[in-house]
């Protein structure tokens, strides 16, 4: 058995086996002072008073003095499966040109997916390593990746294979989701129905057959997928058993919401534009709002209503949104302080955003997410004595340790 101790604070954020935190629970953390962690092969078998340990030399023994340990990150909406660069358009966003201005010209989405066709599966994969790594030195355990840079059969298969490949090669849970839905590939913009059929009747057999993605996604937006195409190719992923995740509410309302709703999608992500008469819809649920303010800094655009959404009772989450075009942040720490100062969420509700309702949004909230007995001994340690300090330090990493099913996996100190 192994044991973590001299533990300044123990974060667990603590469900009391609920496993996801809704309305003012977002603000319950549960911290423990003077405790101990004793993992058992992988799990996490007790949290124990210093005082009562009796016989140290029964454990292996990690010191952890003057530090303060979190469960493990869950990051919840990436694009990490790409090529290419997108940095022209950044300049071309500063000129105060709009990210819908620049797809609707050929850039954006596309641009990156003509770069994702012209890359080996090999290439991808390399390409995706270090983000990974990055992501792992900031305490992250869980990690989602999208495809949706390849919009046809061959290069979305090849995108979820190099994220099957990346989850082969690195120790922590990478979950994949298939975004063919992504926008309309040059070839098909005149003839959408064809495209969705490719969707419906060539990728998601194939997909679900050979086990390459959990979730399905698509993009509802008025540049990308009406409400009716996701209703279209939602049902079928939804009968094949596909879980069901939607871009929605971020540039306008078009009914993405209702669509998911209906089909119950795990999450909805995005929803800078969220009216407040749809608020409700969200709170008598247990779909989990994904918000993403590295978007809004990133494009200089509208913050998602987090505040409004948790004191209405809805389940928060945060991630980075991480791509190439509009939310080119590998950083989800900045992704948490971003939500304290433009979002006004509390230094509680961030962390239980970045843990306990990030991994619901994975499905994975009764095995991840908080620090409680049989849960996955996934951790994240923080250089400092007062978790605050994780938000105060703006732009700072101070992830020093990341433990994965009880291993160490990366270390800094």
């Amino acid at each position: 058995m192994k044991l973590l101790t001299n533990v300044e604070q123990i974060v667990t954020c603590n469900t009391n086996g609920k496993n996801f935190k809704k309305g003012a629970e977002h603000s319950e953390l549960q911290v423990l002072t003077a405790h101990s962690i004793v993992i058992e092969d992988d799990k996490i078998k007790d949290l124990i008073p210093n005082q009562s340990i009796k016989n140290i030399s029964e454990f292996e023994v990690v010191d952890l003095r003057n530090k303060i340990i979190l469960p493990g990150l869950v990051e919840c909406h990436t694009h990490t499966a790409f090529a290419g660069s997108r940095a022209d358009e950044f300049k071309l966003k500063l000129d105060g040109i709009h990210y819908e201005e620049i797809a609707a010209k050929g850039g954006g989405i596309l641009k990156t997916v003509n770069a994702v066709r012209q890359s080996s599966l090999a290439e991808l994969v390399e390409l995706m390593k270090p983000r990974i790594e990055e992501f792992i030195s900031q305490g992250v355990t869980t990690l989602e990746i999208k495809s949706g840079y390849g919009l046809d059969f061959e290069n979305e298969i090849k995108l979820l294979h190099a994220i099957k490949v990346i989850n082969e090669i690195y120790p922590i849970d990478i979950v994949p989701t298939f975004l063919g839905a992504h926008t309309y590939p040059e070839e098909f913009k005149d003839n959408h129905d064809a495209y969705i059929d490719l969707i419906i009747e060539k990728m998601l057999p194939h997909i679900v057959k050979n086990n390459l993605a959990e979730f399905c996604d698509a993009f509802c937006e008025s540049t990308a997928f009406s409400a009716d195409e996701v209703d279209k190719i939602f049902s079928v992923a939804e009968t094949q058993g596909l879980k069901l995740k939607l871009h929605t509410e971020q540039f306008n309302n078009i009914g993405g919401l209702d669509v998911a709703l209906k089909h119950n999608a795990v999450s909805v992500d995005h929803l800078e534009v969220l009216k407040d008469s749809d608020i409700a819809k969200l709170t008598n649920t247990d779909v989990v709002c994904d918000l993403l303010p590295g978007v809004s800094f990133f494009l200089n655009y509208q913050y998602a209503p987090a505040r409004k959404l948790i004191d209405s009772g809805a389940i928060v989450a945060l991630s980075t949104d991480y791509n190439p075009g509009s939310s080119h942040i590998l950083n989800l720490h900045l992704i948490m302080q971003l939500a304290a100062i433009e979002m006004k969420m509390k230094v509680e509700e961030i962390i239980n955003a970045v843990t306990i309702n990030a991994a619901k949004s994975l499905s994975r909230n009764e095995i991840v997410g908080s620090i409680e007995i049989g849960k996955k001994a996934d951790f994240s340690v923080f250089n400092t004595k007062e978790y605050s300090d994780i938000i105060y330090s703006v732009g700072r990493n101070l992830n020093c340790m990341t433990i994965k099913n009880g291993e160490v996996i990366y270390k800094k100190f």
